[in-house]
């Protein structure tokens, strides 16, 4: 009885096993056709970015970014064999991404994961819920830059200085150095204020005294909030970026004294599902115009795309090879499993095969025999040659 039921689990292990290996297949296979889409769609950032495209030609990557974005809808929503949605979590019966009217996408599954028992002691993870792996990727783009206050030189010169979008670039530093209340407020944040042309201090908002005059600092007796202190280039026609607490931002045209640029937290963005990223570019693509603000708007737009790309990227890196410890777990423990399925089923027939009468017939004469070996010892036992070893 009880080597009936030990098979019987190891039949239920080795069918959960099979299904577990047919549906990792399927999300290795899907994760992978993911991966291909993601480098193209960077490869199609990169273009966007050049600075020589004119609206034609933004407008041809977006028409083919169009079509790798459906092409990415219909892989995350990918099944499995048994017919079950591989990114929605517990709730595989159900389409786990949509499309709303306005091109934007949300999340329909949830952050859990079905775990199939293929031993005793092992359970396996069937499948990665698309929360986690789509959803919750950081956005490079989690602050807000606004130009606050348009500088003039003394001569009247106006400033033609912009301000790109911030990107995070440094993780840690934007955690712990970047200003911060307790929770994070969209208020908090810094402020970068040009002296001239050239030089700049970067401040805390929330910490320099309201109305500072700036045509009183003095470098020796900084205001308090100063952070810190740096100088873009004179060249137009070189790349200026300015980094602080984990942010870069890249400075156009030329600035003048009293620009003022801020800085701030976007705590309701901390995070950009890839669908929205694809379509944030994909837009800004089609809409685009051929003046020189265009360009950098495409370019600033791109410049996040790629860094959210990446991010996603190493995230479908990770499960991948995730997927693959599994398997390998998989592989093992049917093979353990096999075994002791193979030794159970071969006592299991040596005692469903017994013959009764001839176990019985050959007890009978082996005690026979016993007690025939017996009584010859008794007498053997009582001759003199024993007597005198005794």
């Amino acid at each position: 009885m009880q080597l009936s039921q030990e098979e019987a689990l190891n039949a239920q292990y080795t069918s959960n096993n099979t299904a577990a290996q047919n549906s990792l297949n399927s999300e290795e296979a899907t994760l992978s056709s993911i991966g291909t889409v993601l480098q193209r769609i960077r490869e199609i950032a990169v273009q966007a970015g050049n600075g020589a495209l004119d609206s034609t030609d933004r407008d041809s990557l977006g028409t083919e970014l169009q079509q790798r974005e459906d092409e990415l809808l219909s892989l995350m929503n990918g099944k499995d064999a048994s017919g079950h949605y591989l990114f929605g979590g517990s709730q595989s019966d159900q389409q786990p991404f949509v499309r709303n009217p306005d091109g934007s996408y949300t999340y329909l599954g949830d952050e859990g994961k079905t775990n199939v028992q293929v031993a005793s002691s092992t359970f396996i993870a069937l499948g990665d819920n698309g929360k986690d792996l789509f959803e919750n990727v950081f956005n490079a783009n989690r602050v807000s830059t606004n130009h606050a206050t348009v500088g003039v030189n003394a001569d009247g010169t106006l400033s033609t200085g912009r301000i790109s979008l911030g990107l995070v670039t440094d993780k840690n530093a934007y955690d712990t150095t970047f200003p911060a209340s307790n929770p994070p407020a969209a208020t908090d944040g810094i402020g970068i204020h040009f002296l001239n042309s050239t030089d700049y201090v970067v401040y805390d908002q929330a910490t320099l005294p309201v109305g500072f005059n700036w045509a009183t600092y003095n470098p020796v007796t900084p205001p308090a909030g100063q952070l810190t202190t740096g100088a873009i280039d004179t060249n137009t026609a070189s790349t200026d970026f300015i980094s602080y607490g984990g942010v870069k931002v890249q400075i156009d045209g030329v600035p003048q004294t009293g620009d003022d640029f801020l800085v701030n937290r976007k705590p309701d963005e901390e995070k950009r599902s890839l669908l929205n990223t694809v379509s944030d570019l994909r837009k800004a693509l089609q809409g685009s115009g051929d003046t020189q603000e265009d360009a950098r708007v495409i370019r600033d737009a791109a410049a996040v795309g790629i860094s959210n790309l990446d991010a996603v990227y190493t995230k479908v890196d990770a499960v991948r090879g995730s997927i693959g410890a599994r398997l390998n777990t998989l592989d093992s423990t049917g093979d353990f499993i096999a075994d002791v399925s193979l030794v159970n089923k071969a006592v299991k027939s040596d005692l469903e095969d017994l013959d009764y009468a001839d176990a019985i017939s050959r007890l009978s004469l082996q005690s026979t025999i016993l007690s025939a070996a017996q009584q010859s010892y008794v007498k053997i036992s009582g001759l003199s040659l024993f007597n005198f070893i005794n």
